[in-house]
This record gives structure tokens, sequence and C-alpha cells, in this order.
């Protein structure tokens, strides 16, 4: 696949470093990113080159494989800044790569309407029986407002309740294109 970095600062050059994770967040040799490290001057673009190189037999076949694209973007120093105090951040930006077999038994738009809810305790338990990586956004529960959460195919996912949380839960998903999918609610 191909990543466009754009410089949109007027002014600014940027050291751009980039890499892959796998799904614990440490570096994966499964992917080759190029050029991995490089200037950007201001209003330039560079295209980032990601292919995969790993043993496509050790995935599972049977539900999508997650994996985190980095871009780190470090600010060059000016020289008019070489004797006052500054403070530069660099920006690291992580999107989520998912690597998806194919012949999957249902459309990933389908996904969503498979999660189960159920409350133990103060907890929130959400499975997930589908071969999908879901990202549920905007959830509710009560009136108050819960932390996003992204539950593993073939998984659950668990967050803490907030205090007095009880009655419909809505959500919302991220889809294929990035997009948020219209709300969905739950009673538990």
């Amino acid at each position: 696949i191909s990543l466009s970095v754009n410089n949109t600062d007027g002014k600014g050059v940027f050291l751009i470093q980039s890499w892959v994770e796998n799904a614990d967040s440490h570096k994966s040799s499964d992917f080759v990113v190029t050029p991995p490290l490089f200037v950007i001057k201001p209003q330039k673009e560079n295209t980032l080159r990601v292919m995969f190189i790993g043993q496509r037999n050790a995935l599972p076949k049977d539900r999508e494989s997650l994996y985190w694209m980095n871009v780190k973007a470090i600010p060059a120093a000016s020289k008019d800044s070489q004797n006052k105090n500054t403070l530069q951040i660099a920006v690291l930006n992580r999107i989520k790569m998912f690597i998806r077999p194919t012949g999957l038994v249902m459309k990933s738009a389908d996904a969503p309407d498979h999660l189960r809810f159920h409350q133990s305790g103060t907890q929130l338990i959400v499975k997930n029986p589908t071969p999908y990586y879901i990202t549920l956004v905007n959830m509710k529960l009560g009136g108050k407002t819960l932390d996003n959460l992204m539950v593993a195919p073939k998984n659950s996912a668990q967050q803490v309740l907030p205090a007095g949380a009880s009655g419909t839960l809505s959500w919302q998903s991220v889809n294929d294109y990035g997009a948020i999918t219209p709300a969905r609610s739950v009673n538990l």
C-alpha cells in the first residue's frame, strides 16, 4: 500500500520516521516501509510504501490480523531558537492496519450487529464472535460517557463502568473507511 505524508507547515522542516508494529506494539518484521527515514520540506509531500514480506500462511485464515502503522514527525531546530528556550514536540501518528483473509463468513459492515453486551458488576463486557476487529466509539450508558473500545475478533473486551451507570447503552462503530456508523443501542 502507499501512504502520503504531507507537510502543510509553511516554514517547518520535519524528519519523518516510520515503522510497523504488531498488535502487541512491538516492531514487526512482517513489513518493510520505504523510505523509513526522510526529511520533508515545507509544503511538500512524500509517499511511504508499505510492503508485506511476512509469511501469509502464518496468519490466521478465519479472522483479521492487526498491525499499527507508525509515522513520527520530528521538527527541525531552527537557527533562530539556538540560544532561546523553546519547546519542540515530535508527533507520532498511529494508524490501524488490518490484514483481512479472503473468504470470511460475513461482510465487515454486518459485524457490529453480532456484538453481545452485558454488565457484570461494575464491568461492561463486549463479546465479538465475528472475524473482524470492531472499534466502538461514542459509547454512553445511562447518560454517562464511556471510553472508546476496540474488540478483537472471536474475543471479548471489558471496561469499568462509571458509578451509577445503568440502563440503555448507545454506541457507534468505525467502518472500513474510517466513518462513524449510525448509533445503535441495547438494554443491559
